[in-house]
This record gives C-alpha cells, structure tokens and sequence, in this order.
C-alpha cells in the first residue's frame, strides 16, 4: 500500500533540503520507488534531486481549459491523460512531478478532477509518494493529493518561523484535513541547541520529532549546484534525517 508523507513550512526553512534528504534515505534503505510532487510555486525540488524538468501540472491544465492544443478527434479526458503521462520525470529510484504556478483566472473544475483521478491511478505504482508544500497547503486543501499518512512540518530555530509552523498546524485543523501522524522538525541548529525555544515549541502543540543541525556540506552543496541527494553518509544533515525517519517509523 502507498505511504503518502507530506513536507510544509514557510520559504527558506529548510523544506526543500529536507524533502530531498527524505527521499535520500527512503532509497538508500531501498524501501521501494518514490513519486515525488513538488506542490511548492517556488520550490526547487527538481535541482536537489538532480532532475531536470521541463513542463508542469499547471502548464497542462491551463492547455486543457483553453483546448486550443487538443487534437481533432482526441477527448479533453483522452489528452489529459496523455499530456499528463509526459510531464513524469524518471530519476534513479524516483520520479518526480512539478505542479507549477498557480491557476489563474477562470475555471478549473474539470481539469482538476482529471489530474486528481490520474494522480489517485498514478500513485498505485509507487510505495511512497513525498510531496513538497507551500506554507498555505493548496493543493492538500483542494484534496489534489487526499489520505495523506504522515506530515512534516518544518521551522528553523527563530520564534517567527515556530509560530509560522503552529499557522500551518492550525490551517491543516480549519480545512479539516485528516492526517494520522503531524511532526515538527527545527532546522539548522547550532550547538547551542533549542532549549531557549522550549516554551515556543510547546506552544504549537506539535511533537517535535528531531532537528536538523547547520550544515556547511549541504549549503557548500546548494551553492555549487550539486543536487542534495548526492550528499554523503556522514553529513549531519544526512544523519538527522536517517534519525528522523527511524524514529517516524516511515
């Protein structure tokens, strides 16, 4: 049965870094294939997985709703499906999909239903699907990806940024989203510790499953363009996440 694991939190947190180091360890105990979903408008997802995109979800669905590009003869269902099917991305043990910008004016009902129907057939053929949020969770919101198992939500060891993940906590209460299992990873820490941050992290009403230390290889590794994934054993960040995952039980 797929295991659906969702990652949130507002930009430059550490989101996307740990996504990828998620996906890292899920292959490295060769758990089975992963389908990723970048879900973030800003995300990078694609460069720290080392792949390189070239389309997206939203690309196809504005195509869809326009219908200028459907072929004579070819049902709106029939060509969904299709261009769906060329906007998957093969990695080494991953595939990845983008969704893009977000829509824009106009109605996207029922092109949103057949990308929500595809990705439910879709995600059979995977053991995990992994999918990179924005801080205001749309497309969890719009049940694009539903039944979701596990969610991460992650925040870097200032005050503004705790209170940004108990936002998102909250959000994920209002939209009445059902998830099972809902933790707080803090980012880039330093030797020091959180012990300051006790009362903020209490306050948030999330488990705080781990934290992630600051680690020079994996930002040396961003800035040099080098995909994440590739990050070796013994980095700390790869070793926080190695922690972090053991203990979720993913």
């Amino acid at each position: 049965m797929t295991k659906k694991i969702a990652v949130a939190g507002k930009g430059g947190v550490g989101k996307t870094t740990f996504t990828a180091l998620l996906i890292r360890e899920l292959m490295k105990q060769e758990k089975g294939i992963v389908l990723a979903v970048d879900a973030d408008p800003n995300s990078n997802l694609n460069e720290a997985l080392g792949i390189d995109i070239d389309d997206s979800i939203s690309n196809i669905l504005e195509e869809v709703r326009l219908g200028d590009d459907i072929p004579t003869g070819m049902g709106k269902d029939s060509f969904t499906e299709y261009r769906l099917s060329q906007v998957i991305k093969e990695g080494k043990g991953v595939d990845l999909i983008q969704m893009g910008l977000p829509q824009q004016n106009g109605c996207y009902c029922y092109p949103n239903n057949l990308m929500r129907m595809y990705l439910e057939q879709l995600q059979k053929n995977y053991e995990y699907v992994i999918i990179d949020n924005e801080a205001g969770m749309e497309h969890l919101s719009r049940r694009i990806v539903a039944d979701i198992d596990m969610l991460f939500i992650i925040s870097d060891t200032s005050v503004r940024s705790i209170r940004s993940a108990a936002k998102v906590f909250e959000l994920i209460k209002v939209l009445k989203i059902s998830i099972p299992e809902v933790y707080l990873i803090i980012t880039k820490t330093n030797e020091v510790g959180i012990d300051g941050l006790k009362e903020e992290i209490a306050k948030t009403g999330l488990d705080l499953i781990g934290t992630i230390p600051y680690d020079v290889q994996a930002v040396t590794f961003d800035f040099e363009g080098k995909p994440l994934i590739d990050l070796p054993d013994d980095s700390l960040s790869v070793m926080a996440v190695k922690a972090i995952v053991e203990k979720a039980g993913v």
